[in-house]
């Protein structure tokens, strides 16, 4: 019986959704691995396309499980069916539509985690490729060669210039025994990000100056609907008021809360004012974290403080984010966000 096999090292993850014309190259890039003690879950999250009849054709490897959820489950629920099935003692996540580029990723990535159980998360280079797989560029955010680092550093790394230097699902391996709270289903674009800081919490990170994986670029990824829906906008205040007031973020409580405001006006309300925006969506992405009257309130004093603060982050360090145009689209529809307006949570508090 399968669930009677020796649970293997590794549990490769393949969620997928209308992606049969990529997922051949993904199965392929994880059957050409050097290293062999592993299972690859795909999960269809009901496609609509021939996703299965193209799967069929590999699942002569018995290492493959392929199933298909009895609804349609959206990103996070599929991605938690993936762990919620998962039997290794490690997962390696790769999308459908993204690729393993070295046969030794898998190999490279359990030496990490074997050698140092401090470690909880470990990432990668990775190419970035076109719809015909064609090299685009190499990203490697850190700019510093491999590396190990303290979890919360890197938290905070992240978090006070909102940007995802870790990398896509397909970038990373953790340790399944970290991951049981699995992926927040109040995120929808910054989702990944929010669970690495969730594994960081527990332990050190390391970072492969290698290309170990490919992230593909194309019209029909959930990162393109979620920037036509501004969705990219609203979840890293999220990130904010769940993690900023954490006793590792090393800042004064007075920079945290300048932090949210400064984050919510530059996303919302300056493009507001620079007619990139129309004013019924900026003030609905100001109610993710303020009354609308709140926010209009501390404004004057946000206004009044802010060229000493922005020198303050400049002299820190931290990127003084700056909205492009060409992901503010004018838009006169009803977008849904969280409603956090009444989230205590967001007000200063004692850590």
């Amino acid at each position: 019986m399968e669930s009677m096999k020796a649970p293997p090292k590794v549990s490769v993850c393949i969620p997928t959704y209308n992606y049969a014309d990529y997922i051949p190259f993904a199965i392929e890039s994880v059957l050409h691995q050097n290293f062999a003690d592993f299972e690859l879950i795909i999960q269809d999250d009901c496609s609509k396309d021939n996703t299965a009849e193209v799967v069929e054709r590999y699942l002569s490897d018995r290492r493959l499980i392929f199933q298909t959820n009895e609804r349609n489950l959206g990103l996070a629920g599929n991605w938690n069916r993936c762990l919620s099935k998962a039997r290794g003692e490690y997962i390696k996540f790769i999308f459908a539509d993204d690729l393993l580029a070295s046969p030794d990723c898998l190999a490279k990535m359990v030496s990490v985690l074997d050698r140092d159980r401090s470690v909880s998360l470990v990432s990668s280079a990775r190419n970035i490729i076109d719809s015909d797989s064609r090299l685009m560029y190499v990203i490697s955010d850190f700019g510093r060669g491999s590396f190990t680092a303290d979890g919360h550093n890197i938290i905070s790394y992240c978090l006070l210039r909102l940007t995802n230097f870790i990398g896509e699902p397909s970038a990373v391996m953790f340790r399944r025994a970290d991951s049981g709270r699995g992926f927040s289903p109040r995120y929808a674009h910054a989702i990944d990000m929010e669970f690495w800081f969730h594994l960081l919490e527990k332990g050190r990170f390391v970072f492969i100056d290698e290309t170990l994986t490919s992230f593909r670029v194309h019209q029909r990824q959930k990162t393109k609907e979620n920037v036509a829906n501004l969705i990219h906008l609203s979840d890293p205040v999220l990130l904010l008021r769940d993690y900023i007031w954490r006793s590792y973020i090393h800042i004064g409580r007075a920079l945290k809360y300048y932090f949210i405001i400064d984050t919510v006006y530059n996303r919302f309300w300056r493009p507001k004012k620079k007619r990139l925006m129309d004013r019924k969506t900026a003030l609905k992405g100001i109610r993710v974290c303020f009354p609308v009257s709140e926010f209009f309130l501390v404004y004057p004093l946000y206004k009044l403080v802010k060229p000493f603060f922005k020198h303050f982050v400049k002299a820190k360090g931290l990127q003084d984010y700056k909205l492009e145009p060409s992901f503010l689209p004018l838009m006169e529809r009803g977008l849904v966000f969280p409603d956090l307006s009444r989230d205590k949570s967001l007000r200063p508090r004692r850590d």
